[in-house]
């Protein structure tokens, strides 16, 4: 079930990150620019909220929760999600200057973004950490373990399908 809606969900990416350098626009005039880069991320924005609804829906009806167990875990949730949106805020900016400086991109950039990426990754794996014991108040051990198996594979999935969209750095001409 996790796979099949996923799978319609991140078609909506395919787009923005299939060729970086028409996102670019190098040639464009500033104000098209402006427009494409606020499109952009307006997009982005969308993209993030549709994802984050049906992640929700997801653990929703993979998570099953009795309705006492659904009061105190939603609520956990929300807050974990939102920590999370603030690390993930870093992961779509590199992405969006990835693709803004693609053909461009020099060593030092690409090493930049090398580390604030795996930065990222850090950040997620200790907020995780962090959760463990928040969301074991509010649901039993299997039940926090359950939701966390849950919620790395629907990132796992959003994560394959983006990185499949990005093109390696040394490809840039």
């Amino acid at each position: 079930m996790i796979t099949k809606t996923l799978a319609l969900l991140l078609l909506l990416p395919a787009w923005l990150l299939q060729n970086p350098k028409a996102v670019a626009q190098t040639s464009a005039s500033p104000s098209t620019t402006t427009t494409t880069q606020s499109s952009m991320d307006q997009d982005i924005k969308l993209f993030r909220e549709d994802i984050r609804s049906k992640k929700k829906q997801l653990i929703a009806s993979n998570l099953k929760l009795t309705d006492t167990e659904a009061t105190k875990f939603w609520p956990v949730y929300d807050r974990y999600t939102a920590d999370l949106i603030k690390i993930n805020d870093e992961k779509y900016a590199v992405m969006k200057e990835y693709a803004s400086n693609w053909g461009s991109v020099t060593d030092d950039q690409a090493v930049n973004m090398s580390k604030r990426a795996i930065s990222v990754d850090e950040q997620v794996a200790q907020l995780r950490t962090k959760y463990i014991p928040i969301f074991n108040q509010a649901i039993a051990g299997k039940k926090t373990a359950t939701f966390f198996q849950i919620e790395r594979r629907i990132q796992a999935m959003i994560d394959l399908q983006l990185a499949s969209q990005i093109p390696l750095v040394q490809d840039q001409k």
